[in-house]
């Protein structure tokens, strides 16, 4: 399996492929600080980010969306005094692709340090 790390999104459509149970196992073990979730019947990737201080956060928070610009794939960020939570999920397929496995993988690769 290649490097979520170093793979590129793809353009995704409507009918793209949905990650089942049994891939979104094997992803898993690559990010495994991240949580399978689901919400509102949508399975999604989340994983929340703590830091010292508000600034710290925020920055973090901007690294994700330049990101997800680069990726033309964008989670929903929350941040919050000290604390940055990410959810990536594919909006068009109401689910999991393997676009968000890829931007989970790159989150993690943007140099996040635990207080």
């Amino acid at each position: 399996m290649d490097d979520l790390n170093e793979l590129k999104c793809e353009a995704c459509v409507a009918d793209a492929p949905r990650v089942e149970a049994d891939e979104a196992k094997t992803l898993l073990t690559e990010i495994p600080e991240w949580a399978l979730i689901e919400r509102d019947g949508v399975p999604q990737l989340e994983r929340a980010f703590t830091f010292r201080t508000f600034k710290q956060a925020w920055a973090f928070s901007d690294k994700v969306a330049t990101l997800a610009e680069a990726e033309g794939h964008h989670p929903a960020i929350l941040l919050e005094w000290g604390k940055v939570t990410v959810t990536w999920w594919t909006h068009k397929i109401h689910g999991l692709h393997k676009n968000d496995f890829i931007c989970a993988a790159k989150t993690d690769a943007l140099g996040y340090e635990a207080p």
